[in-house]
């Protein structure tokens, strides 16, 4: 065996200097953001339970209902569909910088580290399939999950000034791709054509409107399995792990730990963000209400109205994290008054926030057993505003949970539950100290 090979062994069986974060550790604002991420996941998801619903060529938000259906509607299109996965992406991202600082910093060698996180990625996958399985075809757990195995290894190690290269290229790819179909469309003048209308529906891959369990779960599986090992995949090559890669960065510099010092960055970010973000869905969202006459292709999934909307939603995410930020700082350092409501929805928001895990799952046990066909099929008798009371419903729900969880010092299941299996039994401080010395 080679000096090489024996670093490379030693390094993979060295003990962990430290588990996992502990809670005086926690910065407020990255848990802040999950806790909001989580009420807008929440109601992104609803389209796919209206599976009664009449659909447009989205093949995603119905297009029937009442006014007050119609703006809930033009609201989802605008300010959440396919904005806040790149707010997932972004803060997974983080925390897996912010994991791999801790144990570093604390003595654990890089590849041991790295091994930390190659762990927690795996199992990510695996909860990822279960939940897509069983309950919610569209989860994004598995698909994080995968994109984390291959982008911890490759950049988390990397120098300041190869990720901001890397970063140049991912954005250079994801430009491009983007930007190709859209031109070869204009070039050959059919951008009205680009897309299908006549394409699958999207809910329809999600099997909510399946009254037979068991076809029901094979779609979800299915669907799953392509979220996961297809979509994630074709990410990697289109350049999406960009906002990965900018979590990377910004943690690397405790963007979010330490808002006040990035005060300038953050207010640029969340204005242009977020003003990108809204004006590049507002046609898609006039197009889906009849406001703007355009070809059916159009606003398919593959449509020319689709691509705007989906790219400028990278500029919406990291500008909702941004706004999280600076709300953050400016609660943290206000005059402090004791007794107000707020700061109680504070910290039950935030106690979300560190529970985000279980409160996800918990959406779906709540949400799929009572709305889908196979279930108790109540998704056939909402419209898109009842809807989305259901859901805001449903999250309070995990609020109140997450609070007495915290109130009670406990951690939420499915977080104990994956540090045990990345992290192995908890160690008495005795045992710790043994090894680590």
């Amino acid at each position: 065996m080679t000096t090489t090979d024996t670093e490379s062994e030693n390094a993979r069986k060295a003990p962990l200097r430290r588990g996992a974060v502990r809670g005086e550790e926690r910065a407020p604002a990255p848990d802040l953001a999950r806790g909001l991420m989580l009420l807008l996941i929440v109601l992104s998801n609803t389209a796919f339970h209206l599976w009664a619903a009449r659909h447009g060529p989205s093949g995603w938000q119905p297009v029937d209902g009442t006014w007050a259906d119609r703006a809930v509607q033009f609201t989802m299109i605008t300010v959440l569909d396919l904005r806040v996965y790149p707010l997932f992406a972004f803060l997974f991202g983080y925390g897996m910088t912010q994991l791999y600082l801790r144990q570093t910093r604390a003595g654990t060698p890089a590849r041991a580290a790295v091994g930390v996180l190659r762990r927690r990625s795996l199992w990510l996958i695996v909860i990822g399939l279960s939940h897509s399985t069983l309950l919610m075809a569209g989860d994004i757990v598995g698909y994080y999950g995968l994109l984390s195995l291959v982008l911890g290894p490759l950049f988390i190690r990397r120098s300041d000034r190869a990720l901001k290269w890397w970063i140049g290229i991912a954005a250079a790819q994801l430009v491009f791709f983007t930007a190709l179909p859209v031109v070869t469309a204009t070039l050959q003048g059919e951008l009205g054509s680009l897309g299908n209308s006549e394409a699958e529906a999207d809910y329809e891959a999600y099997g909510s409107g399946e009254e037979n369990a068991l076809t029901a779960l094979t779609t979800r599986l299915t669907t799953g399995l392509y979220i996961t090992f297809a979509a994630a995949p074709l990410t990697l090559l289109g350049g999406g792990y960009l906002i990965f890669l900018l979590g990377f960065w910004a943690a690397r510099r405790r963007v979010l730990e330490e808002p006040g010092k990035h005060l300038r960055l953050l207010r640029r970010t969340a204005v242009v963000g977020i003003a990108v973000g809204w004006l590049g869905a507002l046609p898609a969202a006039l197009a889906h209400v009849g406001a703007l006459q355009v070809p059916d292709d159009a606003q398919s999934e593959e449509g020319a109205l689709t691509i705007l909307r989906d790219f400028t939603g990278n500029a919406a995410g990291i500008g909702y994290v941004a706004a999280v930020a600076l709300f953050t700082h400016w609660w943290t350092n206000r005059p402090r008054r004791p007794g107000r409501w707020g700061a109680t929805a504070f910290d039950a928001v935030s106690a979300v926030g560190k529970r985000s895990l279980s409160c996800y799952l918990t959406h779906s046990l709540l949400f799929s057993p009572l709305l889908a066909a196979w279930g108790l099929g109540l998704g056939e008798h909402l419209t898109s505003a009842t809807m989305a009371l259901f859901a805001i419903g449903v999250w309070l729900i995990t609020v109140a949970g997450a609070y007495v969880l915290e109130r009670a010092g406990r951690r939420g299941p499915a977080e104990t539950l994956l540090r045990r299996l990345v992290y192995g039994p908890r160690r008495s401080p005795d045992v710790a100290a043994r090894q680590a010395g």
